[in-house]
């Protein structure tokens, strides 16, 4: 028995698989920082600080004639999700149902990925600095229409090319500015997506959580969410109506190259 305490729950094995299934399905969408900085892990659920590789001098030593120095160290976070979902309909999937009502879960899915989404983009106070806030480069809008877009992010990735940042380059699009630039193919135009692909060579990512937008690197080793435990379904409690559940996971996340990014506000 693990700390997710699975076993204690009121649900199936065929019940865990469908839950785990729908959460995976939920999840992969919305989980945008993933796509685009360097993922390690996971490490299990044990796992508790990133090395920094660093350390800081301590002001007195236990002996004379030593000197001593401490790790530095990130520690990882943890973050959950908790939802509820009615025994009826788990009941109810256990007997063939298709259309069991797991909205509860769907729901705690997209508000755990936006939340890791938020603390890799634009940081989590106590917690990592983000992309956005780590940048030194001056942050420009990218405006309520759509026609500027091109140039702005041909202009960032410029930037990023004269500050010695290699390519290619992806783009996280926070969702007012997602939907705005994939509604431009519904008018017979050029689809704007293309012509953005082609900007930075590299992909564009509906990033529910972030503000604007953020151009970064993908050459590798300059962003880096760390995980213990992955993402995963727990059980709190039950009753007779309802099973209390949760989606939980931990990480870390260090920027290594903040000149790496540039971040466009909305």
């Amino acid at each position: 028995m693990n700390h997710l305490l699975r076993g204690h729950a009121p649900i199936s094995d065929a019940g865990w698989e469908m839950l785990d299934q729908e959460a995976r399905e939920r999840l992969a969408p919305a989980l945008a920082a993933r796509k685009l900085v360097d993922f390690s892990g996971p490490f299990g659920w044990q796992y508790s600080a990133t090395n920094l590789g660093r350390t800081a001098p301590l002001g007195s030593a236990p002996a004379r004639g030593v000197s001593g120095a401490k790790r530095e160290v990130l520690p990882l976070v943890e973050v959950r999700a908790s939802f509820a979902l009615p025994r009826d309909e788990l009941r109810d999937a256990d007997r063939g149902a298709a259309d069991a009502d797991l909205a509860e879960l769907d729901k705690a899915a997209h508000e755990i990925a936006t939340a890791e989404n938020v603390a890799v983009f634009h940081g989590w106070t106590g917690a990592s600095v983000g992309i956005a806030e780590a940048s030194p480069h001056k942050r420009v809008a990218l405006g309520e229409t759509t026609e500027g877009y091109p140039g702005k992010v041909a202009g960032a990735v410029e930037e990023l090319l004269c500050s010695g940042i290699a390519g290619p380059y992806g783009l996280a699009l926070g969702r007012d500015q997602y939907r705005r630039v994939a509604e431009t193919a519904e008018h017979g135009g050029y689809p704007l997506l293309d012509h953005l692909r082609q900007i930075l060579d590299g992909p564009i990512v509906w990033a529910p959580g972030v503000k604007g937008a953020v151009v970064l690197s993908l050459r590798g080793g300059d962003f880096c969410l760390e995980c213990g435990e992955d993402l995963s379904i727990g059980y709190d409690s039950h009753d007779a109506e309802v099973v209390r559940l949760y989606i939980e996971e931990s990480f870390s996340f260090h920027v290594a190259t903040p000149e790496a990014a540039i971040a466009l506000g909305p």
